[in-house]
């Protein structure tokens, strides 16, 4: 509900689980359904003393959101224990669906394997096949760039180099000239938060994207770029599965989400709503809120909201849903508030998702 998560989730996170139960009756099972909200300031210790309170004292039968991947982890680690429903929408740790599985336990909207898969090979096929990547110098940083590097590799493009950004730091101009100098046709970035604000904004002033080079986000969302504006972001590539412009249905769940909040939904705010929407609709199918029976019932039915057709939920809990590459629209493009993206290309659920047969979950059978 605060910190660096608030915009893309948060508030938004809250205000869409109560759409998705007000599009479903407000009742399940002939029972009144209750939504719980709790800010745990990203810090698994405090998210994971919620959940632990509320799974004992209030008896409550789905977690959703969780965002921060430390504290969904650790959340996770409790539901599994528990034996209780955790749809998570919000972390994209891709342990979720591997060493940290669960048979009652999902991951609904993206993860960091999707985004990076997505960017990586949509971009060499459209022409960007050399890269430089700037990264933060943590575990996020690093695995993201060793997966996009391996993209691009598979695809046939080629990284000349990279350079380790410390988080925090204000003045990011010796790695912005390592990465022009470096010659690539893309900049990526394995940067999150401030610090990817931060590093878009000083490329523009600096003159990047001007001279012809083009920046790719590994992990970003459409309120990193509502942040920077268009003027500094441009012709950034971004990849995310949701935007709210897509369709006539995308866009009129959004205008409603924007009168409650100000602001056009997240992919994470977008699959709260998808979460809380297919769970309910697995509660009445299965007839009971018995979690085992209601995870049957989850990866049995197809998921279909307003933003989702007909997809998939797979054996490890992964959601199967395409995942789109888009650019930014420079201002002149623009034509209205969050008007932001526009399409390059699409790769489908199952191509977007880690192979189940690369997957070190330990309840799924491997052929």
């Amino acid at each position: 509900m605060s910190g660096i998560f608030a915009d893309i989730s948060g508030k938004g996170s809250a205000q869409a689980a109560r759409m998705a139960i007000e599009d479903f009756g407000g009742t399940v099972l002939g029972r009144p359904i209750e939504l719980l909200v709790a800010d745990h300031q990203n810090k698994p210790d405090i998210a994971s003393a919620t959940a632990a309170e509320w799974i004992k004292d209030k008896r409550i039968d789905m977690i959703t959101g969780v965002a921060h991947s430390a504290a969904s982890l650790a959340v996770r680690e409790l539901t599994r224990g528990a034996g209780v429903v955790d749809i998570m929408s919000s972390g994209g740790s891709t342990d979720l669906t591997n060493k940290a599985c669960s048979p009652t336990g999902f991951h609904w909207s993206w993860d960091s394997y999707m985004l990076v898969k997505s960017t990586g090979e949509a971009v060499v096929k459209d022409g960007g096949k050399s890269w430089f990547f700037l990264s933060t110098d943590s575990a996020f940083g690093v695995a993201s760039q060793r997966e996009a590097t391996a993209v691009i590799d598979q695809n046939g493009g080629t990284v000349k180099g990279s350079v380790k950004v410390r988080h925090g730091l204000p003045d990011m101009t010796s790695f912005l000239l390592q990465a022009q100098n470096s010659g690539s046709q893309v900049v990526g970035l394995a940067i999150a938060g401030s610090d990817f604000i931060n590093s878009v904004r000083q490329a523009s002033e600096f003159g990047i994207t001007a001279s012809g080079q083009s920046l790719a986000a590994l992990v970003a969302f459409i309120t990193d770029v509502h942040s920077i504006g268009l003027q500094n972001a441009q012709g950034m590539y971004i990849s995310e599965p949701f935007y709210w412009d897509l369709t006539d249905e995308t866009r009129a769940f959004s205008e409603r989400f924007s009168k409650a909040v100000g602001a056009m939904p997240t992919t994470i705010q977008a699959g709260i709503y998808s979460a809380v929407f297919h769970y309910l609709k697995s509660v009445k199918a299965a007839g009971s809120t018995e979690a085992k029976a209601v995870a049957a019932k989850i990866r049995e039915l197809p998921v279909n909201d307003f933003w989702t057709v007909d997809a998939r939920v797979r054996e490890d809990g992964r959601v199967l849903r395409p995942v789109h590459l888009f650019r930014v629209k420079t201002p002149a493009e623009s034509k209205r508030p969050w008007d932001y993206y526009r399409l390059v290309s699409t790769l489908d659920g199952a191509a977007a998702a880690r192979p189940l047969a690369d997957s070190t979950c330990g309840f799924i059978k491997q052929d």
